[in-house]
């Protein structure tokens, strides 16, 4: 799954998961609003059965004691209890226009509904009277809700249709604007890919995001022409110094081994020829670092032994004349298993050349180098290490970080290791420089076999 893929998948769900909050939010919501209205509402805060346990019978008179008298004052509200027969044998504030006496079609009438205006709450005694407990219009409302049981299924199961249809219809709107949303911003994201990696290709300005196409296609046009013009400045240069390199190289080597000079003036003709080769060399690190940096450079895959690419870099750096107070070694950690991958040998040699080189031109001083190559676990190894001075731990943190880095001559750890971490990539390999031990420098290199 590539970067934009990743990012509106997490688009989706991010969406699908506030769209569950939100049906979980308003669904808690509507619970406690019903709860809320439940309790607030429940008797209206007067219990018509605590009202009729206060109203007793004594010498066939029907009496109330005060705390049904209370109760009634503190609601606002009036009471009467009706025998058998429908007639009213005790009252209390009753309005005047209500009848004395009831019909059982009556009774059953404002049980359900309404006393005329005034809303009523009953309550059956267990000595057959009705106690009637009125309050005033308006303050209570009283519905009645009938319906045959195929009918109230009918009407659940459609809210759930409905609802579960609602739900679906909000989920395939949103996909359907995230995939809206995913055709715009795919080309422009994978454009800015394409642009990091410096193969840009041009964007369709049409759409919603023309705008952004527009600018991406400004801004690619801009990075690349000015990527190609360093590549062509800096291959330009190239091609020219090497004439003159050559003929300083040429002249300073006739004059070093012209036994008629003064020893003196060999000595500097010598130096002349040693400078010049290593800036023909730096020339060459150039001109092939801008060429990998700009895809320039095919890779010549091939199955290649890192044993035998070990040793030959080693025996070109001993054969062109390295003094005698550096000593390069070479050896294998693993003997006699050979350590074969995928790679380019020219290029793999040039890696190693230039670490080797990188521990003389540090240590002028001289040191010891060490090459030593590995297979295994479908990985080859390379380390070059020296004795040498070495870097502190903030160089060696820049240095891993891809920066250049001065080292302790004054000179800088920089075009060089830039190509040998240019030639690893390229092979899909990390390259680590750690302190060697007691001192010195250590780059550890770790490349794929590529099931070679």
């Amino acid at each position: 799954m590539n970067p934009v893929q990743r990012f509106f998948r997490r688009y989706i769900f991010s969406t699908i998961g506030i769209l569950a909050l939100f049906l979980v939010v308003n669904l808690l919501l509507i619970l406690t609003v019903l709860t809320a209205g439940y309790m607030s509402g429940t008797d209206n805060g007067l219990s018509v059965r605590e009202v009729s346990g206060h109203v007793t019978e004594q010498a066939g008179t029907w009496t109330a004691d005060g705390t049904a008298l209370a109760l009634l004052r503190e609601h606002d509200a009036w009471a009467m209890l009706l025998d058998e027969r429908g007639a009213v044998v005790w009252e209390q504030g009753l309005p005047k226009e209500l009848p004395r006496s009831y019909t059982s079609a009556q009774v059953a009438s404002f049980s359900r509904w309404y006393l005329q205006d005034y809303p009523v709450k009953v309550w059956s005694r267990e000595d057959d009277a009705l106690m009637v407990v009125g309050f005033a219009p308006g303050t209570l409302v009283k519905y009645y809700f009938s319906m045959e049981t195929p009918s109230l299924m009918m009407f659940l199961m459609g809210a759930i249709a409905v609802f579960v249809f609602n739900l679906l219809l909000m989920v395939f709107l949103m996909l359907r604007n995230t995939r809206r949303v995913e055709k715009a911003m795919s080309p422009i994201l994978r454009g800015i890919q394409d642009l990091s990696r410096g193969s840009y290709q041009p964007l369709d300005e049409r759409g919603e995001l023309a705008e952004i196409s527009a600018g991406l296609n400004r801004a690619g046009d801009y990075l690349m022409q000015k990527d190609n013009t360093r590549a062509e400045w800096i291959r330009g240069v190239s091609h020219d110094i090497r004439t003159p390199l050559s003929m300083v190289l040429g002249y300073a080597s006739e004059l070093e081994d012209d036994d008629t000079l003064p020893t003196e003036a060999r000595q500097q003709a010598g130096m002349i020829r040693r400078q010049g080769e290593r800036l023909k060399s730096l020339v060459d690190d150039l001109n092939l670092t801008t060429k990998l940096e700009y895809a320039l450079q095919p890779i010549h895959r091939e199955t290649v032994n890192l044993t035998e690419i070990g040793r030959q870099a080693v025996s070109e750096v001993l054969n062109s004349g390295v003094p005698e107070r550096y000593e390069i070694t070479f050896s294998e950690a693993h003997p006699g298993h050979a350590a074969r991958m995928e790679g380019d040998a020219a290029l793999l040699r040039r890696m190693l050349d230039n670490l080797i080189r990188n521990s003389i031109v540090h240590n002028p001083q001289g040191c010891h180098i060490s090459v030593t190559v590995s297979a295994e676990d479908g990985r080859c190894t390379c380390t070059v290490t020296d004795d040498g001075v070495g870097m502190d731990a903030a160089q060696l943190e820049a240095l891993n970080r891809e920066a250049v880095v001065s080292s302790t001559q004054g000179g800088e750890h920089g075009l060089g290791l830039k190509l040998v971490r240019q030639i690893v990539k390229a092979h899909g390999g990390t390259v680590r420089f750690r302190q060697a031990v007691p001192h010195g420098l250590e780059v550890f290199i770790s490349i794929p076999t590529r099931n070679v």
